[in-house]
């Protein structure tokens, strides 16, 4: 049910970046819940792909070792510069300065591809974060954007100047931050905190992956803050959640502003519908400067009247005149029961005629999450309508799909499921076909099944096509480092 929603057409921008987050879970109740750790995604680049074969090969292009030396648990998928270097974020590396988010502060990393197939990437931390003693971030909880220039964009949940306490300690509010390539070759990288989030009111713990629009402004999302909701999350103050936005200086060395364009509400007490609550970041953005994305929680009072929403669609419409508000539509509220799907974790993904696509982590026909469309109104009148392409619901094919989705060239769609199913299957990467006859069902697959150690584990990033149609991304455990249990993490690359 769409209230108050102005509607429009609805077209994708093709020039902006998709993206999701991830986290992890542990099943509750014949769900899976969730502990919002911090987590990276990462940008969008199609390849036409050569989709003959289902057998696809694996290989891990590094497995992170943890300990002083490097770092682990990446907390999100990876991004190509112009040279094929990787880049990405890692949740954990540090000298153990950062309490209360397990002592470590994180850095950014960059994988240079070998000289030789047969030699291997060589991995360097080109940042450290320093916490927020320094007045720097900690715990990065999204993924890297990257500009023209090579400058790399992401958030970090904690750190920054602000005055927001966590535990007894204080934390920060969290940070946007900016990371720049060196002027030499062999110089080091240049980190700027584009804005420190000072009080929750404007946000607190920022996630997911940034995006820009064609003026040059981030878009991104806070899981908590606000200035409305109160049952969002005790420890954090209860608020709901923000989609900001920040536009850079008008002057060379000037500020960038950061601008709260809503604050979510949840379901009010007693109520069955409300509004979204703790947004999930990987925002994406159509031609006419509307903003979609989904929220964990809120929407609808499921499961079993708890109060707190299985999670929701929004879009946010700017203002028709200079100064004004942005309005919030509800495209859908998700009913995680066994014919839809419920707690999204990532963000959506455009097609060329505007149809959304995602993936939720609770629902579906097997009660281990979906991946479901939402198509436009017809000539701008009605509500945007959801199908369910896929309800997963075995172990060979996976469970709880964390990430967003990924189109190649030929209309596939590719993603991850996290959770691990057996003993042997750690998480999947699957295709998804669409139907060659009008009105037909979409078509599953797995191309690759982790294993564990030595190999990753825990696929919870959205992928990345590089060249020849392989498929990039990382894991959040796995690898065989002795450092940590269930391994440190790795970078992984699957070829067809």
């Amino acid at each position: 049910m769409i209230l108050g929603c102005e509607l429009r057409a609805h077209t994708p921008d093709s020039a902006s970046f998709k993206f999701g987050v991830g986290y992890s879970m542990s099943p509750t109740n014949g769900f899976f819940s969730v502990t919002r750790t911090p987590a990276i995604l990462l940008a969008l680049v199609i390849f036409a792909t050569n989709l003959s074969s289902a057998e696809w090969n694996e290989k891990v292009l590094h497995s992170f070792q943890g300990g002083t030396n490097d770092g682990a648990y990446p907390v999100g998928g990876v991004v190509f510069d112009s040279q094929g270097n990787l880049y990405g974020v890692l949740q954990a590396y540090g000298p153990g300065s950062c309490a209360p988010i397990g002592n470590e502060c994180g850095a950014v990393f960059q994988l240079a591809p070998p000289a030789h197939e047969v030699d291997p990437w060589t991995e360097t931390l080109i940042y450290k974060f320093q916490g927020k003693g320094a007045n720097d971030g900690e715990s990065p909880n999204g993924g890297l954007i990257i500009d023209s220039q090579g400058n790399l964009y992401g958030v970090t949940a904690y750190g920054g100047a602000g005055d927001c306490v966590l535990l007894g300690v204080s934390a920060g509010c969290g940070t946007v931050y900016k990371i720049s390539p060196p002027k030499q070759k062999g110089g080091a990288w240049k980190e700027t905190i584009l804005y420190s989030f000072p009080t929750a009111k404007q946000g607190y713990l920022p996630n997911g992956d940034l995006v820009f629009d064609s003026a040059g402004n981030l878009y991104g999302a806070t899981t908590f803050g606000g200035s409305k909701g109160i049952t969002c999350d005790k420890f954090y103050g209860g608020q709901c959640g923000v989609v900001f936005k920040l536009s850079p200086p008008k002057t060379k060395g000037g500020k960038w502003t950061e601008k709260v364009l809503h604050a979510f509400d949840g379901i009010a007490a007693g109520a069955q519908f409300g509004d979204g609550a703790n947004p999930n970041g990987g925002l994406v953005l159509d031609g006419k400067g509307d903003i979609y994305g989904t929220t964990y929680i809120g929407g609808y009072d499921c499961p079993h009247n708890s109060g707190q929403g299985c999670g929701a669609v929004f879009k946010l419409s700017p203002p028709t005149v200079n100064g004004g508000a942005w309005t919030e539509c509800v495209l859908h509220r998700f009913k995680r029961d066994t014919s839809d799907g419920g707690n999204p974790m990532a963000g959506l993904r455009f097609d060329g005629v505007g149809k959304l696509y995602g993936t939720t982590l609770n629902g579906g026909a097997g009660q281990y999450g979906t991946v479901f469309s939402l198509r436009p109104p017809s000539k701008g009148t009605g509500s945007w309508v959801e199908t369910v392409l896929h309800g997963f619901s075995d172990n060979l094919q996976g469970a709880g799909p964390e990430a967003s989705l990924v189109f190649d060239a030929h209309g596939n769609l590719y993603g991850t499921t996290a959770i691990p199913t057996n003993r042997s299957a750690q998480g999947n990467v699957f295709r998804m076909r669409p139907p060659s006859l009008k009105g037909g069902a979409w078509s599953l697959s797995v191309v690759y099944t982790f294993t564990g150690n030595p190999d990753g584990a825990t696929p919870s990033a959205n992928l990345i096509f590089g060249s020849g149609g392989s498929i990039f991304g990382t894991t959040q455990g796995g690898g065989g480092a002795p450092a940590c249990q269930g391994g440190c993490g790795t970078v992984f690359e699957v070829s067809p």
